[in-house]
This record gives C-alpha cells, sequence and structure tokens, in this order.
C-alpha cells in the first residue's frame, strides 16, 4: 500500500439508504496529496479489512477527500465496520491516491454512465469535465430515489441539465436501456461505465456490438462474486525473488497460501476489481478470474490477479 496517510473525518453524512459518504481531512490541517477524476484511496477501517474507495469530491480540491460507502448486505467486513464504527472525529490510515480508471486526455467528448455506488468515480468525472468545459452527458441508474446519492448535489450543480437520472421503481419511459441511451461510435468520445457486474457488462457488450472501439471504452468493477470451486486442481506457486515454492490447494485463493507461507502481496478487495494485489508473471499459464485487466491484457498473460486467478499450469512462477 505504500507510505499511509493518517486523516480525520470531518464529517459523516447518509446520502441515501444504506449510503453514507465520509469526509477525511489531514489531521494537521494541511493539503492533502492532489487526485485525479477517477482515482481512489485504500481505507483502513477500525477492525475491518482494508477496502479501496473512490473519490467523489471535485479533484481541485486539496482540503479533504470525500468517498461514500455502501453498507452492503453480505460484507465482509469493510462496508459494515465504516457504518457501524467510524464516527465524526475518528482517525484513519489511508494510502495516497492511485488511478486505475482516468479521463482520457484526448477525448473531445465523454459519455458518463453510473449505476448505483458507482456514480462516485463518475460524479468526480463529471465535476472536472465541467471545471475544464469539455462536453458530456452522465447517466445515473439507481431503484429508487431514496437509494440516489447524491441526489441534492447533482440536482444543484451547474451542470445538472447535463445529468439523467433512471429510477427502477419510476415510469418505464425514463428508465435505463442501454439500447436506446447508447449511440453509435464517434470519433473522440470516449464512454465511462461503473457500478455492478451485469451493468458494466450490458453496456460494453452493446458498445462492442455497436462497433465502439476497446480503447474508448473504460470500466471500473466495484464487486465480483469469486467463487472457487472445491474440485478444481491445485498447483504450485513459485516466489522468483526467493525460490520459495507454495502449494495452492483446491478451495483456497494463491494470496491466502502465499500469505500463509509468509509471503506478503499488498491486497485491498479480494474480489479481482482493484488491482492493488496486481503481480507479474514469469512462467506459467494464468487463469484469469478478474474484472480489473481487459481482455486483451488477460490475453497475455504477464499479469496476474492472485485474490481469485488461478493455474492453468502445474506451476507458476510470479515476480515476487
Amino acid at each position: 500500500m505504500g507510505v499511509l496517510l493518517s486523516v480525520r473525518v470531518s464529517a459523516v453524512t447518509d446520502e441515501a439508504q444504506g449510503i453514507r459518504s465520509f469526509e477525511l481531512v489531514d489531521v494537521a490541517g494541511s493539503a492533502l496529496p492532489a487526485f485525479s477524476a477517477g482515482a481512489h484511496i485504500d481505507v483502513i477501517p477500525p477492525g475491518g479489512p482494508t477496502r479501496s474507495y473512490s473519490l467523489c469530491n471535485n479533484p481541485s480540491e486539496r482540503h479533504r477527500y470525500l468517498i461514500a460507502v455502501q453498507r452492503e448486505a453480505d460484507s465482509r467486513g469493510g462496508s459494515a465496520s465504516m457504518h457501524e464504527r467510524v464516527r465524526a472525529g475518528d482517525l484513519l490510515a489511508i494510502s495516497a491516491p492511485k488511478n486505475h480508471f482516468p479521463l482520457a486526455r484526448d477525448a473531445s467528448s465523454s459519455l458518463l454512465l453510473a449505476a448505483g455506488i458507482g456514480v462516485t468515480p463518475i460524479l468526480s468525472m463529471a465535476e472536472r469535465l465541467h471545471a475544464s468545459g469539455s462536453d458530456f452527458q452522465m447517466h445515473y441508474c439507481t431503484r429508487s430515489i431514496q437509494r440516489t446519492a447524491f441526489h441534492r448535489r447533482i440536482t444543484t450543480a451547474p451542470y445538472a441539465e447535463k445529468v439523467h437520472f433512471h429510477f427502477g421503481d419510476g415510469e418505464a419511459v425514463q428508465r435505463f436501456d442501454v439500447a436506446t441511451h447508447l449511440p453509435e461510435p464517434q470519433s473522440g468520445v470516449h464512454l465511462y461505465v461503473c457500478g455492478p457486474g451485469g451493468f458494466i457488462e450490458s453496456v460494453l457488450t452493446t458498445a462492442q456490438a455497436l462497433g465502439w472501439k476497446e480503447s474508448h471504452l473504460h470500466r471500473e468493477y466495484f464487486g465480483a462474486h469469486v467463487e472457487l470451486c472445491g474440485a478444481e486442481e491445485g498447483f504450485e506457486v513459485v516466489a522468483a525473488r526467493t525460490g520459495k515454492v507454495v502449494v495452492v490447494p483446491p478451495g483456497k485463493t494463491v494470496l491466502q497460501a502465499l500469505a500463509e507461507a509468509g509471503v506478503d502481496v499488498p491486497f485491498s478487495c479480494e474480489q479481482g476489481v482493484c488491482g492493488t494485489c496486481e503481480t507479474r508473471v514469469l512462467d506459467g499459464m494464468p487463469e484469469h478470474r478478474d474484472l480489473y485487466l481487459t481482455p486483451h491484457e488477460q490475453a497475455a498473460n504477464d499479469r496476474f490477479m492472485p485474490c481469485c486467478s488461478r493455474s492453468l499450469s502445474p506451476r507458476l512462477v510470479l515476480d515476487l
């Protein structure tokens, strides 16, 4: 995770049903490291595992970071800890901002698509695009207005006319239909999508069928269902820098096996969506199960997410 920053929670706000925002400021009152639209930070909540959260405030702000956390019913500790244990005045340790979902510098126009809590990086993008005078349109899909985080902030923003809300419990005419709202590809137009996996896949599949270039399609996943089948075969992982050989049995992730063997690998989401544990492959054939690498990047077989992916070869040599 690198050097950790100490921040104070200056405000906790209920933004929508099940969604709470946390404003973070430097403990000494200094400016925080700069960030770009689409960036995220790793947060270590009290008693909970490290998790990544997108920054959703204006990237021009240096006095604070703003994140929003959705309380998950099947939380593995991250969102539950943030909702139940973090209060205004508390101190937290976080990483410096990182960005795996940046805006394309050469875009002439941007189409921003968000579903649910996926609005957080998209909202930061809207702020940045408006500030720079860039052309964009944003579609924001939620189950209902009660579950729409930052609704008032968006409707009172100077770019409000560029944002289109779509509520699942509303009239059919205003619901988001990918085939209807996704235009034909145009030179210089880039698409950004964030939200549940099914929403992202629907958008990307439709865009690809319309002929959008892969280089103009940008996505960020917030969650994935990682399923390990107990009948799958085990394999060996070699930590090349030390020569240590670690057996990865069925039902256990590479990350878990490495940790038990004393091999330290930075991690955050444990679902193959954030890229924190990305490791270089030196030999062997990975079985990619992540949602972070693009299909083209996966085909290269030179990178690997040990939190969820496995091996098609009996031995996998990693740059560890």
